[in-house]
């Protein structure tokens, strides 16, 4: 089994592919991809692909939709760097504090001079700044990381409203229940004198920090932005910088516009960069793929349901389709007639897509997966064996 690399992955998760399986960046036909954040827009995939394995949460870089078309399963890793860009939103809230960044370039400046200690105690007052303790934190979005920063920020000391609209029970009981719950957007805004942002680029929240909602946030608030740049719309930040409404804005998505822009702090996109993250997107993502190309079972994928069925039988057909109605029943006919027999079935569907696995008692031919194919609706068909 081959599998693409379009980007260095870590070792520990590599090593986690079985002996049958070969894995390169000179691969170019392939069954299996793994990616972390280079370009697939214009990647003409080969009709082998099966399914990409992202080491990470945003898929920005991945044509989902396109993928989903044509039958590729599109995984991601959410939570598998959650510590580690948890981590680096502590270190935001202080820089986005106390102009700590601001200080050390300045402290460059003084390599020369005739009395550096004298030089620093009449110069320092230009970068001071509030504490964090006792000032309310508003957290959009809850999940792996946002959950993560709740808490932390309330053991700081903080206040902490959160809001997210599609937050699971899983994520609700991982939540300190001294973390505030807002019942919209906007009372969050009005309340916070940082918000931090933990949800997916995606065309519902891209933009989703613009003028309208800059009028709505205390005067002097500071904004954090691990999550993706676009979700803040920069002309508007820039305007609400310059009228004295944002008082800072540190982001791990450098914008060449925001660079030289007081009170904007860029961080060269290292949220996930640490050892333990990227080792821990690595083995996720292969852990993912290899189930899929072995059993077909989906976990964390952001373009088909996630679906597992423990294997009843040697023979499983994997039918991606549309979320249509009959689907089901066409599928069976048509298994029927070519007499084979279904021990087993489990249907799950996502928006406009769905999957069916289909244990059989006996093999199933190429040509009766050919017959099922042909089923109005019916992206792919994947024997697995």
């Amino acid at each position: 089994m081959n599998i693409k690399l379009f980007n260095k992955i870590d070792k520990a998760g590599l090593d986690l592919f079985p002996e049958n399986y070969k894995a390169g960046e000179d691969i170019t036909d392939y069954a299996g991809a793994l990616v972390r954040s280079a370009p697939l827009g214009e990647v003409n995939f080969p009709d082998s692909l099966k399914a990409i394995a992202r080491a990470g949460a945003g898929v920005n870089n991945i044509p989902t939709e396109k993928c989903a078309e044509k039958g590729i399963v599109v995984f991601n890793t959410p939570g598998a760097n959650a510590n580690g860009v948890k981590e680096l939103a502590v270190a935001a809230l202080l820089l986005g504090s106390r102009d700590i960044a601001g200080g050390i370039e300045w402290a460059k400046t003084l390599i020369g001079a005739p009395d550096v200690a004298k030089a620093v105690e009449k110069g320092k007052s230009s970068f001071s700044g509030p504490e964090i303790a006792g000032k309310t934190l508003g957290v959009i979005g809850l999940g792996a990381v946002g959950g993560m920063v709740a808490n932390i920020a309330y053991s700081l000391g903080m206040k902490v409203m959160g809001f997210d609209p599609y937050i699971t029970v899983k994520a609700a009981w991982g939540l300190s229940r001294a973390v505030a719950r807002a019942n919209n957007y906007d009372e969050l805004y009005a309340s916070c004198d940082y918000i931090t942002l933990h949800v997916p680029s995606n065309p519902e929240n891209r933009g989703m920090i613009g003028k309208e909602e800059f009028a709505k946030m205390k005067k002097g608030v500071r904004i954090i932005n691990l999550s993706r740049g676009d979700l803040v719309n920069t002309a508007d930040l820039k305007a609400a910088i310059s009228e004295g409404v944002v008082a800072s804005y540190v982001t791990d998505f450098p914008d060449e516009s925001l660079l030289a822009v007081k009170g904007v702090v860029c961080i060269p996109h290292l949220g996930a960069s640490t050892p333990e993250s990227e080792e821990n997107c690595a083995k996720m993502a292969v852990e993912q793929l290899t189930e899929y190309l072995e059993n077909g079972n989906i976990r964390n994928s952001v373009n088909f349901p996630d679906i597992f069925q423990p294997r009843n039988t040697n023979y499983r057909v994997v039918v991606l389709h549309k979320n249509v109605p009959a689907m089901l029943g066409n599928i069976s006919s048509v298994l029927g007639a070519d007499k084979v027999n279904i021990e087993s079935l489990s249907n799950r569907s996502k928006g406009d897509y769905a999957v069916s696995l289909i244990d059989t008692d006996n093999p199933v031919s190429s040509a009766v997966a050919g017959h099922v194919g042909a089923i109005s609706g019916v992206i792919r068909v994947i024997l697995v064996k």
